[in-house]
């Protein structure tokens, strides 16, 4: 299909909430040999909500959840979680969110089990019990025969399901995810939409940084496209009914790379 990129604007539509748990505002940064990785980027994501960032390598989506969560700090503009800049207050504003990275690092020795009680106590959650641990295992489908298996035997997919486990186990509002999907196989890839979508139904805003558009179509919300550090289309997913998001993407990054021939 030759779809026309003038067909979908940049919105100014999109669901608006007073509230937002995740908002970037004018967010930007500039490293000190002058690489511009994010210029200017702002968005929000409501409680949910998924909010899909699709891009390139370089395009400024892991830029964007590192400020996120305050790994680095903005040149300029604002990362909010739940109203608390992540640079002003990061252990405040770390309160308010989970975080599941595209290689989820976990203790490789420690079982299922001694990994969730870890990090629940970590995060100051005491109150959980043996049981606890296990009813959110197979909340995530982990199998009840590897919760006292050590990690370094898990596949990735596996470790992906840890991961989401301790993010729930944590209650945070917001979840920032980094290429989630990357790497597993299609039934793990379609049993971790099946969570997200969970989680949403909770009322989670979820920011997903990702390559991949099958999925992204599948539970996006929102669908935002980020190249060379710059968000060059953000809309609801409703309106792109009917049209091949492939395609928009690549029509899209086609025509900033003439923008900035020109």
């Amino acid at each position: 299909m030759n779809l026309n990129i003038e067909m979908i604007p940049m919105s100014d539509k999109l669901p608006i909430n007073p509230q937002p748990r995740l908002e970037a505002v004018n967010l930007t940064k500039r490293y000190e040999d002058g690489l511009l990785a994010l210029d200017h980027v702002s968005f929000s994501v409501q409680p949910g909500q998924v909010f899909a960032m699709l891009g390139g390598n370089g395009a400024g989506k892991t830029t964007t959840i590192n400020l996120f969560l305050n790994l680095i700090e903005p040149t300029s503009g604002e990362a909010r979680i739940n109203g608390v800049v992540s640079h002003q207050e990061p252990l405040r504003a770390k309160e308010q969110v989970a975080f599941v990275s595209e290689n989820v690092m976990l203790y490789p020795n420690f079982t299922a089990l001694q990994n969730l009680d870890f990090f629940a106590q970590l995060g100051g959650k005491t109150e959980y019990t043996r049981d606890d641990y296990r009813d959110v295992l197979r909340r995530v489908g982990l199998d009840e025969s590897v919760h006292d298996k050590r990690l370094k035997g898990f596949s990735k997919g596996m470790r992906q399901k840890c991961g989401i486990a301790i993010a729930i186990l944590k209650d945070a509002p917001a979840i920032l995810l980094d290429e989630p999907t990357s790497g597993l196989d299609p039934k793990a890839g379609h049993d971790f939409i099946r969570l997200l979508e969970n989680l949403r139904d909770e009322g989670k805003a979820i920011l997903m940084s990702t390559h991949d558009i099958f999925r992204a179509k599948e539970i996006a919300d929102v669908i935002a496209i980020m190249n060379e550090g710059r968000l060059i289309m953000q809309e609801a997913a409703a309106a792109m009914v009917g049209h091949n998001l492939e395609d928009v993407y690549m029509q899209y990054i086609a025509g900033r790379q003439a923008q900035l021939q020109n």
